[in-house]
């Protein structure tokens, strides 16, 4: 497998780093707007590694879009169009919904366009399908993030926290005003509890095709009174280079024989970490043939959860049972 990793940062290094180290790896294209980062990248993944200058979906077998998520429809579109899989890593609602457009020619020219592949999204579909899988109908899905990954993640989750909130209600859609909803959630220690509210996350565009009897999809965001203060302002200071331990909690309720059950899974991570990871294994599970449809998706569609996360816990990515509130 050849591979083209386009952004070099927190999450597209790590992902780089992964696919490097797969024996399955002929070689990883690395390309970056920052020719220093691109450099230095690359210098440090060894001879299977190639810096480009023009990210070319045609050099390789499939395209992992880990750069600011603005640009990933144009170098997606292109890579559909010369029959390459994709792996995008996009967790702003445009950006998921100008993928999830490309799905009717991903999915003529059987191709896969794996959509929001991260951490969250990405890892929150996962664990969702795999909650899913202990309940025999599926009625609510409650997503809950915390934490950033590099600068580009924290910029997305400055700017989530002013933009309308998308819940899926009742068998439709419902925009909601940003900051609204508060709600205690807890994720796995050592985060523990903390306010989450709603903003802009694409979380149930990706999660309600996956479920077609479900009635209820949200997803919030873990956010201190400061942040919600200042999400109209430019950021006051300058993000990490890559974000500290950051977590999910995923909710799920739905019917057990004649009862009403609800099933908590977690996940504690620094999210840069995760994100890479889960963006490389699913680089290599579309490429070996091993993704349940093709098209635009997201991975709650796309993957068998519990085989996919025995692999990332063996890449050091674990869930864990939630048994506290």
């Amino acid at each position: 497998m050849r591979a083209l990793v386009c952004g070099a940062g927190a999450v597209g290094a790590r992902a780089a780093r992964y696919l490097v180290a797969d024996a399955g790896t002929e070689q990883v294209l690395v390309h970056d707007t920052d020719r220093k980062r691109q450099a230095a990248v690359v210098a440090s993944l060894g001879d299977r590694a190639t810096g480009l200058d023009q990210p070319d979906p045609t050099t390789a077998d499939v395209v992992v879009l880990a750069s600011p998520a603005a640009r990933h429809a144009a170098v997606a579109r292109a890579a559909v169009r010369a029959g390459r899989h994709v792996v995008s890593v996009a967790d702003s609602v445009g950006a998921v919904e100008d993928l999830l457009d490309l799905h009717a020619e991903a999915h003529e020219r059987g191709v896969v366009v794996a959509v929001g592949a991260g951490f969250g999204p990405g890892l929150s579909c996962v664990l969702a399908c795999h909650a899913a899988a202990e309940l025999d109908t599926v009625e609510e899905i409650h997503i809950a993030h915390h934490g950033t990954g590099g600068p580009a993640c924290a910029r997305q989750h400055h700017s989530a926290l002013r933009g309308v909130g998308l819940d899926w209600r009742d068998h439709a859609w419902r925009r909601r005003p940003p900051g609204s909803g508060r709600e205690l959630c807890f994720f796995p220690d050592p985060i523990g509890g903390f306010d989450c509210y709603r903003a802009a996350l694409p979380d149930a565009l990706l999660l309600v095709p996956s479920f077609p009897g479900v009635s209820r999809v949200t997803a919030r965001l873990a956010a201190t009174r400061r942040d919600r203060f200042t999400a109209g302002l430019p950021m006051l200071r300058p993000p990490h280079v890559e974000g500290r331990i950051g977590g999910l909690r995923v909710e799920v309720r739905g019917r057990r024989g004649r009862s009403y059950d609800t099933v908590v899974l977690g996940a504690v991570d620094r999210p840069a970490v995760a994100a890479g990871t889960v963006a490389a294994l699913t680089a290599r599970w579309v490429a070996d043939g091993r993704a349940d449809a093709t098209g635009a998706a997201g991975l709650a569609t796309l993957v068998e959860p519990l085989p996919f996360l025995h692999e990332l816990a063996r890449a050091g990515v674990r869930a864990a049972v939630f048994e506290g509130n």
